[in-house]
């Protein structure tokens, strides 16, 4: 490959998925590297002052700060756009940062949103509690009920929020029929593409206007660094994204759009195995259990739609055990090889119990109205063997006495 095919969209459009995943994005200085350059500076130097002059005015393509532009953060965004199906993508310092960007960047004083009902705990609490702070609205609704997103609509309305399959409940949302909606309506509507990647589902191909993610999680796959990304077209993310983010600074360090770049190379080899794993593992825990809630079962009452809509179902699902709390954090301390962790994606296995983990700030009404009982546990399914993490997971139940 030479210097700049990486980043040759006439070329790099046309490659599969996983050399998009590999290759995308890359840029090779004139040492001729390999493995992409780290570089770990904050500012850069000028030939002359036109030169600079040129860069500032954006007639010169070259870098002028790191809160801006960077070599190695520049490579990570043109790959994960390349692998979204986007025009364009900035990366953020988490995934936190990428939702609060890819809302803030386009909502004002005096607008609406109207926001999914079960969502990771931040996530509600942007729409919650610091949005309102700022003169916007918002609208909670069930993401399954596609009726819903349309009678909250307002003559004020600007963005629809969401994520599909949802944390931790699984909900999985229709994301053409919603997009259709909002389009109809003149409504961007933005997706927490966190669970999936584009590896498992692509909301572009469906309509969405915006995709956010948690890099943190799938993208990285191995609990190293923190990382946000946000996909879009070229307008939205330099007419809207840019000027919100370079002002703002929620920017990603070098060092960790490097080790994320590098985590993309395996993640369509980590995200289906872990995929079988989690649908073998849902297989053995449904019965043993008062609920299993995994969008591949059969028992899953939108299987179909996540389906459709995703290439393999993931690996995180959620289960519910009879006892509440107790029975919860009995079962959690009686694991041997899996870790208790609240994060997700990792090639470890992982499980928390998100009543007392990620959604505690929600309340006991607020975990309530979005489904997430004091028996709930969510489970990041890894790279392990299968069969050690089923001999785990039985006599975790055994031992807990479920």
């Amino acid at each position: 490959m030479k210097r700049t095919t990486g980043q040759d969209r006439s070329k790099t459009r046309l490659w599969r998925p996983a050399t998009k995943a590999i290759r995308g994005g890359t840029w090779r200085s004139e040492m001729g590297e390999t493995s992409e350059a780290m570089f770990l500076t904050s500012g850069y130097s000028y030939d002359n002052a036109g030169t600079a002059a040129a860069r500032f005015m954006g007639e010169d393509d070259g870098m002028t700060y790191s809160r801006l532009q960077n070599p190695t953060v520049q490579m990570l965004e043109e790959r994960i756009a390349l692998m979204e199906g986007a025009e364009a993508c900035r990366t953020q310092a988490s995934g936190m940062s990428a939702m609060t960007t890819a809302l803030l960047c386009q909502l004002s004083a005096g607008d609406h949103m109207v926001s999914a009902r079960a969502a990771f705990g931040s996530c509600r609490w942007l729409g919650d509690s610091l949005l309102p702070r700022f003169g916007i609205d918002v609208t909670v609704v069930d993401a399954r009920d596609t009726k819903a997103w349309e009678e909250a609509i307002r003559p004020n309305t600007k963005v629809f929020f969401f994520e599909t399959p949802a944390n931790p409940t699984m909900d999985v949302a229709d994301l053409a029929a919603i997009a259709e909606i909002a389009k109809a309506h003149g409504i961007t509507t933005v997706v927490d593409n966190a669970f999936c990647t584009p590896v498992l589902q692509r909301p572009l191909e469906y309509g969405i206007d915006v995709v956010a993610y948690s890099a943190t999680k799938m993208m990285d796959g191995q609990g190293r660094v923190l990382a946000g990304a946000v996909c879009g077209t070229e307008e939205f993310i330099n007419d809207k994204l840019l000027p919100f983010q370079r002002n703002t600074g929620p920017n990603l360090s070098p060092f960790n759009a490097w080790v994320v770049m590098h985590g993309l190379e395996t993640l369509d080899l980590r995200a289906k195995r872990q995929s079988e794993n989690a649908l073998k593992m849902g297989q053995f825990i449904e019965g043993r259990v008062k609920r299993v809630l995994h969008p591949w079962l059969d028992s899953h009452p939108q299987k179909d739609l996540a389906q459709k809509q995703m290439d393999a179902c993931g690996p995180i699902f959620a289960f519910e055990v009879e006892g509440g709390r107790e029975k919860a954090h009995a079962l959690l301390d009686a694991l041997e090889l899996v870790d208790i962790s609240n994060n997700i994606g990792d090639a470890r296995s992982l499980m928390c119990h998100p009543a007392s983990t990620t959604h505690h700030n929600m309340g006991p009404e607020g975990r309530e109205a979005m489904g997430i009982s004091e028996g709930m546990l969510r489970f990041n399914v890894g790279l392990e063997d299968i069969d050690d993490l089923i001999e785990d997971i039985d006599q975790a139940l055994n031992r807990a006495g479920l």
